[in-house]
């Protein structure tokens, strides 16, 4: 009892898993006064038993089920075997290999708090003689607490992995963030705001509102998918763009040559609905391209209503492109609103699977069309978690706004 005591408090110390099972066998030889050891981890996946630890044995795998080792996973019973040899289930290819005779052997099935199998241990040629009834009661209680410290530290790994790859998301939201504008950007008669919430550390929205020398450039952008790699094709989408416009693109080129490049370079399932455009400030006209990427809302001060476009093109992507459509050009009139949104506030739901739809984003534009474009993104904001009552978001969230300021 004190043996075993001892060996309990050892295993409740943190170890890796090599050191663990290591610990396991040397405790089962001491307390059971045996000659050698050996621990089998139970592979769910494959189905197999892998010889992790053992002494004077090469690492191996047999499938579960197989000899002495793979009963006792199969049935979870402790198995006694006086005579290795006249027991039909023993292979004794291994002994030939190592050099060493196994007389009698001792196996026991290793099975966490939850009743899962977790492996199995076995102890070679008791020092004095064969395996008793003692043995047998010593074992299954050693067994217990390693079956639990090998689940523990089977936890322990797979929880520190998991702390790993949030930290790596938790830099590639970083990342991912620092690629969307600082600020919003400041023109005479304009209000331009902008936002992001990802469903996750990570998301496939992006948008973008920067003033180039061919006027106010605003784009939302949606990936197919969530995480890291949505992320990572809106990001380089965005990039692109900024790089095509500073380089003189107009907003054709710029559509066309960024499509055709990640067409060539994204997988065949992945494209990108994105919304493109450029305001002339002097005109008050914005010229846009859409591939895929709607509805796209023009509210209209004048007469509180919301006109309606549909996209453009195909997502970005989607296919190489030769040729476009011609622009939608909208009149900015004082007052009017560009509204952009994702998917993620249109399909929105609540519990009962109601979508927060278009008609509700009308609703709060003809209400509260006078207030600063970051004013009326939060009231949608408001709108949709009251809409939810709780609902979790399950896609990302993203809003642009580009206000023309002034009187109707």
């Amino acid at each position: 009892m004190e043996a075993i005591l001892g060996v309990t408090s050892k295993l409740a110390a943190p170890f890796d898993l090599l050191t663990m099972l290591a610990e396991v066998v040397s405790a089962a030889k001491q307390v059971l006064q045996a000659d050698g050891g050996s621990v089998w981890l139970y592979d769910p996946a494959t189905d197999e038993l892998m010889l992790e630890v053992a002494t004077g044995i090469e690492p191996l795998r047999v499938p579960a089920g197989t000899g002495i080792v793979g009963a006792c996973a199969r049935d979870r019973k402790i198995i006694n075997v006086p005579d290795c040899y006249a027991d039909h289930r023993f292979n004794p290819d291994v002994d030939k290999r190592s050099g060493y005779r196994t007389r009698c052997m001792l196996t026991l099935p290793l099975v966490d708090h939850k009743d899962v199998l977790v492996g199995v241990m076995q102890v070679l040629n008791k020092a004095d003689g064969v395996f008793d009834a003692g043995d047998e009661v010593l074992a299954t209680a050693l067994a217990a607490q390693c079956a639990v410290a090998l689940q523990r530290v089977r936890m322990t790994e797979a929880l520190i992995e998991g702390e790993k790859m949030r930290q790596e998301l938790e830099m590639a939201r970083v990342v991912q963030m620092s690629t969307l504008p600082s600020r919003m950007p400041e023109l005479p008669g304009y209000d331009a705001y902008g936002m992001c919430r990802p469903a996750g550390l990570t998301g496939g929205d992006t948008f973008d509102l920067a003033v180039l020398d061919q006027g106010l450039l605003a784009v939302l952008g949606d990936a197919t998918g969530h995480g890291i790699g949505p992320a990572l094709s809106v990001t380089r989408m965005q990039a692109m763009l900024r790089m095509a416009f500073r380089l003189g693109a107009d907003l054709e080129t710029a559509f066309t040559q960024v499509n055709n490049q990640l067409a060539d370079t994204l997988p065949d399932d992945r494209f990108i609905t994105a919304f493109i455009g450029l305001l002339d400030v002097a005109t008050h006209r914005m010229r846009f391209h859409s591939g895929g990427q709607g509805p796209i809302l023009h509210f209209q001060a004048a007469t509180g209503a919301c006109a309606r476009h549909k996209p453009t093109s195909f997502p970005l992507a989607a296919m190489p492109l030769t040729a476009l459509r011609p622009a939608v050009t909208i009149e900015m009139r004082p007052g009017d609103i560009l509204v952009l949104l994702s998917d993620g506030i249109y399909e929105y739901a609540d519990a009962a699977n109601e979508q927060f739809g278009e008609e509700r984003v009308r609703e709060l534009l003809r209400a509260h069309h006078g207030e600063p474009a970051a004013a009326i993104s939060a009231r949608l904001l408001e709108a949709v978690q009251a809409f939810a009552k709780g609902a979790p978001q399950e896609d990302d969230m993203t809003i642009v706004l580009v206000k023309r300021t002034g009187p109707a």
